[in-house]
């Protein structure tokens, strides 16, 4: 017997079922694996010993697999889970490859961002050194799109597309009152502003909003800060701030009003940035001020998806499925843009040591010099990304998504 494990970790998106549809739908045509198994939350599906047989699901639910394409979030559940040095507690690699060799596994995908990445690196070092057969092979996730490597990351685009046309709604609604305001919208990204920069979509020949954009990759400043939006005051009754959670001033302290307690990769949850922005403005200028905080909507409004993001997906999984017949392991799957216009891509892959642990930022030279705007490079980068509509079931006015179920342990 020769089988794969499949696991997904991290923040969810639109798009990562889309690439465990497309390593499923590569395997029904290749038939490399026999059985492909699907790890419950995580790494941490082998070692609680809770892991599907995604075959077996497959072949006894009608349309299973285009379903999936279209479902938001994980369908085998997720993890924020870090995987220890062999040195300090060698015995859970020890029951992790004990499993592979249980269940005769040739290939273990991990469809995830950095952290995901992380524990392939790890588990792909270890394979070495005890001279096990087991593939690694990592799927890129991550609505952040810091994964180095790539020329963009799975998920990235749908999210992107549903800040831009969110965006865009809003504007139509601040647009309404003859008053001065500034509405604020708070939007993912710790340390790097790939999504906060996706916002200059939402401009066209009509909307100039979002009028400002602030990344984490310049310093923040709130005397700048109200000096441009005084600016644009001076222009227009209402004006639209699209700012990243993670800005930090000079110091590199961050803004946001409350930085809870690290997750188990050490990073810092924040939140609150847009409402101590808000509050600013209020205190200071003596105007109407809001502020929007975005949240775990714009990675999971699979209503509002991008077919560009959904396709690209699938064809990662499936490109990973045709590395591990070639015999690759310790890799994350990777997209090449040829050209922009017409837009091209091709799928190729990475040394993982090369992507784990490492951010990519976005290039200082597509934001403005004033660290208040981005510049057409990153419209010309971004607009490929959310094109097209994918064709989504409806219910009762409601979409219909895969319910995930797991009633057939492996």
């Amino acid at each position: 017997m020769k089988n794969c494990i499949i696991a997904q970790s991290g923040g969810p998106t639109v798009a990562i079922n889309a690439s465990l549809a497309g390593v499923m739908e590569a395997n029904k045509r290749d038939k490399y694996f026999d059985n492909i198994y699907g790890s419950v939350n995580g790494i941490l599906g082998i070692l609680d010993g809770k892991v599907v047989n995604l075959t077996d699901i497959e072949k006894s639910t009608p349309g299973f697999v285009e379903k999936l394409k279209l479902t938001p979030a994980m369908y085998l559940g997720s993890c924020r889970f870090k995987l220890p040095e062999p040195s300090e507690e060698e015995g859970i690699y020890d029951r992790i490859f004990a499993y592979f060799e249980e269940k005769e596994i040739d290939t273990f995908f991990y469809i995830g961002g950095n952290d995901s990445m992380d524990t392939i690196l790890r588990l792909s070092q270890h394979a070495r050194r005890i001279r096990s057969s087991v593939k690694f092979i990592g799927i890129p996730k991550t609505i952040d799109n810091d994964l180095c490597g790539t020329d963009h990351t799975p998920g990235f685009g749908s999210a992107a597309k549903y800040i831009a046309t969110s965006i865009l709604e809003m504007a139509h609604d601040t647009m309404i009152y003859p008053v001065k305001s500034v509405t604020i919208i708070e939007i993912m990204g710790r340390d790097a502003g790939w999504l906060t920069a996706a916002s200059v979509l939402a401009r066209n020949e009509y909307s100039l909003a979002p009028h400002l954009i602030y990344l984490p990759e310049r310093p923040f400043s709130i005397e700048g800060f109200l000096a441009d939006v005084e600016a644009q005051l001076e222009q227009r009754n209402n004006v639209m701030v699209a700012v990243s959670e993670g800005i930090r001033d000079k110091d590199g302290n961050y803004i946001s009003a409350s930085e809870a307690a690290a997750d188990g990769f050490g990073h810092s949850q924040l939140s609150g940035t847009g409402k101590v922005l808000e509050q600013i403005i209020s205190d200071r200028l003596k105007i109407k001020a809001r502020s929007v905080e975005v949240n775990i909507l714009q990675r999971c409004a699979a209503h509002l998806s991008s077919l560009t993001d959904l396709d690209e997906s699938a064809a990662q999984g499936a490109k990973a499925h045709a590395l591990a017949q070639e015999g690759h392991s310790g890799i994350m799957v990777t997209i090449k843009r040829i050209s922009d216009k017409p837009y091209t891509i091709e799928a190729g892959y990475a040394k993982i040591d090369k992507v784990a642990n490492q951010v990519k930022s976005v290039p200082d030279k597509w934001i403005s010099a004033a660290g208040n705007d981005v510049t057409k490079e990153m419209v010309e980068y971004l607009s490929p990304l959310i094109q097209g509509e994918p064709e989504v079931e409806y219910k009762d006015g409601l979409p219909q998504y895969l319910f995930r179920t797991y009633y057939r342990k492996a």
